[in-house]
């Protein structure tokens, strides 16, 4: 339970300079990133996937490139389902998520926790 929080905290964390550093990007506040994070969770756990499956045939001709367009439309769906958090276009939303990878990838590297326990 304290590894998914952390987590959780760190992904809206990263959203929150995410929205600082790429313009196009708006979150009104720290509860709109917590929310955000929560939406990015459920989505890229249910709608990327199926994306990703869907997109196939594409992913495959355009040697994997098309995933940042799966990535963007993925990002993009985020902020439309999280009040508070908008996202203006489509190229902020490649770069938005590019750059959401690469924080959630440093800040992570904080809030590691090991919850392997010796019974």
């Amino acid at each position: 339970m304290g590894q998914f929080l952390l987590t959780w905290l760190a992904t809206a964390i990263s959203l929150l300079i995410t929205a600082w550093i790429v313009p196009g990007l708006n979150i009104t506040g720290f509860s709109a990133a917590a929310i955000g994070a929560i939406v990015l969770g459920f989505v890229n756990a249910i709608v990327k996937p199926l994306l990703v499956i869907f997109t196939l045939p594409l992913t495959i001709l355009t040697l994997g490139l098309f995933l940042l367009v799966v990535n963007a439309i993925a990002f993009s769906l985020v902020g439309y389902l999280t009040p508070g958090f908008e996202v203006t276009g489509f190229f902020p939303a490649v770069f938005g998520s590019i750059v959401l990878s690469v924080i959630s990838g440093i800040i992570s590297q904080f809030f590691q926790v090991d919850d392997q326990r010796n019974y």
